[in-house]
């Protein structure tokens, strides 16, 4: 079975490579549909091959795919190509799926000792490697610790696998490294150990999480006894990051993983972390501006301020927390399909009213202040962005969700807030 699987996938992936070989502006219709019939009727049980695919049989798939693609277009960086490859990865895997059967989700309704299964990838000294999800520029892997006893918890580890040379900024996985180290607390996921392993990869060791704060919320599954606990971590993280000088740059949902449905969290995800103490990180007044992920992005990357401070993760913790104690799988700004940040500005000017320079008074510095004219927006009440939400709660988001940077409250502070005591 597993043979077919590969035998498909390779398919797939040359077929990917002819046409990413093919000049730009011209469309190769090679794999037709009945193509794809009888290839997929071979493997129509197991066309979900992400999961039981060892690392190192995608990985020379997708390199095929970056190769091609780069040699089609010698000015583009390999980072663009390893993107377009997995790109291409996941188109064909849809196709797969599309004449499959239903794949069994089988992360849902998972516990901290999932069923296993027998045989799966090596990845350095750990085990039945299984291919949990994708990143940008990483693939996380969960396997087993064969030097710990079945009873210990830190058995199931979470591999996550870059490569160095194919990142882009302001992702670093060897900075990530680093931070982590120099991070470590209680509320920040632990960094076990780190390897390199053939091919240029980084693997970094984790502890396995089976829960996102994000996949919580979605569907509601985040208990009105957790929610006060889980925010409590949160800021607690933030805090502990912030009083080291590093700023997460990324504070999202999922980027807070918990052992259980009801916590402990921990921050996760410091691919895109800036520390003044790392060398590899920009300069404290030139810091790239291509960093958060859309409704959780404050207003001051926005508007071309590249002299941000920690306080670009309080916004975001306050959008988070919005979502914790009120709005669940509801963001509390919308950037649209495409993520457009003129879309995610309009949002928070309708949301919070259009500022002037008496509200955000910082933004009459701002690189790209005053290019253009927006329409004047009132805003809403927070009772009203927040109906569900108890007024200390209310009172908490909107003391972060601030325009003005510096009177958002600080990690610290959010921690003896009311809403968290």
């Amino acid at each position: 079975m597993r043979e077919s699987k590969k035998t498909w996938y390779d398919i797939s992936a040359c077929i990917t490579s002819c046409n990413a070989s093919e000049p730009q502006g011209v469309t190769t219709h090679s794999f037709h549909d009945h193509e794809r019939q009888v290839l997929l009727g071979a493997t129509k049980m197991e066309a979900d091959w992400r999961s039981s695919l060892s690392f190192s049989d995608r990985l020379q798939a997708t390199a095929k795919i970056a190769k091609a693609y780069k040699t089609a277009n010698p000015s583009c960086a390999s980072a663009e190509s390893s993107k377009h490859a997995k790109a291409s990865e996941e188109e064909a895997r849809k196709h797969a799926l599309t004449l499959a059967g239903p794949v069994e989700d089988h992360h849902a309704n998972e516990h901290i000792f999932p069923n296993l299964p027998t045989s799966g990838s090596t990845i350095g000294r750990f085990i039945n490697g299984q291919h949990y999800r994708d990143g940008l520029f990483s693939e996380v892997f969960k396997a087993i610790d064969p030097d710990a006893s079945e009873q210990d918890t830190k058995s199931l580890v979470a591999l996550k696998i870059t490569t160095p040379d194919m990142e882009q900024p302001p992702h670093n996985s060897k900075r990530e490294a680093r931070i982590l180290s120099a991070a470590k607390g209680d509320r920040v996921i632990a960094l076990l150990e780190t390897f390199q392993q053939a091919g240029g990869h980084l693997v970094m060791v984790f502890p396995f999480m089976p829960f996102g704060l994000d996949s919580l919320l979605y569907h509601n599954k985040l208990s009105s006894s957790a929610r006060k606990p889980v925010l409590r971590d949160l800021f607690s993280g933030l805090a502990h990051l912030h009083k080291l000088g590093i700023i997460h740059r990324d504070i999202k949902p999922s980027n807070v993983l918990l052992s259980s449905p009801s916590g402990p969290a921990f921050l996760a995800d410091f691919g895109i972390a800036w520390s003044p103490n790392d060398a590899a990180c920009e300069s404290a007044k030139q810091k790239i501006l291509d960093v958060g992920t859309t409704c959780y992005r404050p207003p001051e990357l926005l508007f071309g301020h590249q002299a941000y401070s920690e306080k670009l993760d309080m916004w975001a913790a306050g959008c988070v927390a919005a979502q914790v104690v009120c709005l669940n799988g509801k963001t509390l700004f919308d950037a649209g399909d495409l993520g457009s940040e003129l879309a995610l500005i309009r949002s928070m000017f309708e949301t919070l009213g259009t500022p002037d320079l008496k509200v955000w008074p910082e933004a009459e510095h701002f690189h790209d202040w005053g290019k253009m004219n927006f329409v004047r927006y009132e805003g809403k009440k927070w009772e009203e962005i927040l109906p569900m939400a108890e007024a200390r709660d209310v009172d908490l988001v909107s003391s972060l969700v601030v325009f003005e940077s510096g009177r958002r409250l600080s990690g610290a502070e959010a921690l003896k807030h009311d809403a968290l005591r």
